[in-house]
């Protein structure tokens, strides 16, 4: 993928810095409400009482505004698996990874998230060539992610490819169980998860599963 900058960066005062934050504050707010008329840049302007013309001015363009929005909560959520114990037993740190996820997905970053990506282009073609710079930030997520998984892993004996494998299954079905929560559901899902974290911990240590 060819690599974009993640937002435009600009050197504003601090009134204009403050005026980006609140824009993306806001932003974060409408998202999260699950409306799908949330995502405009321009009505988030409006809510605040700023015009298109200082959005452009702060974020270059619609592209530039979700880009620098989902670069915000990726800093956010970086912090989420400092408490991922290194030197723990597997099984430990693959729990603290399954429950860090569920109990994340909740929060209303993740909801802003999940709305704005239910309104860009599902193909990763169209998104790169509709909105470049949010395409790259998602990209980025997604490498971040997997040296997260990497990171929590170091100093166990375990092949690579599992890993990697582990870190693209994992927020999938984490978002899955945090979907039952929110439907309400006759599952356990306590047990649920307590299922996913010995599937994943018998896949990693295993050495007699064959992969193609």
């Amino acid at each position: 993928m060819t690599e974009v900058p993640a937002s435009r960066v600009r050197r504003p005062n601090r009134r204009g810095q403050t005026t980006r934050a609140n824009m993306l504050a806001a932003a974060l707010t409408a998202l999260a409400s699950g409306d799908p008329g949330s995502v405009s840049a321009n009505r988030i302007a409006k809510d605040i009482g700023a015009t298109w013309g200082a959005v452009q001015y702060q974020f270059g363009d619609a592209d530039g505004f979700w880009a620098a929005v989902l670069h915000l909560t990726a800093q956010r959520r970086a912090e989420l698996f400092t408490d991922v114990d290194a030197g723990a037993p597997l099984r430990d740190r693959v729990a603290a990874i399954i429950e860090t996820l569920y109990h994340g997905l909740a929060a209303p970053d993740s909801r802003a998230i999940e709305n704005l990506r239910a309104a860009l282009p599902r193909d990763p073609d169209e998104l790169e060539r509709l909105y470049p710079q949010t395409a790259a930030e998602l990209y980025s997520w997604g490498q971040s992610w997997l040296q997260t998984c990497r990171n929590a892993f170091t100093g166990l004996d375990i092949d690579p490819e599992r890993v990697r494998e582990v870190a693209a299954l994992i927020p999938g079905a984490m978002r899955g169980l945090a979907s039952e929560r929110q439907l309400g559901s006759y599952a356990d899902l306590d047990v649920a998860r307590r299922g996913l974290t010995n599937a994943l911990v018998a896949y990693l240590q295993g050495t007699d599963i064959k992969t193609t």
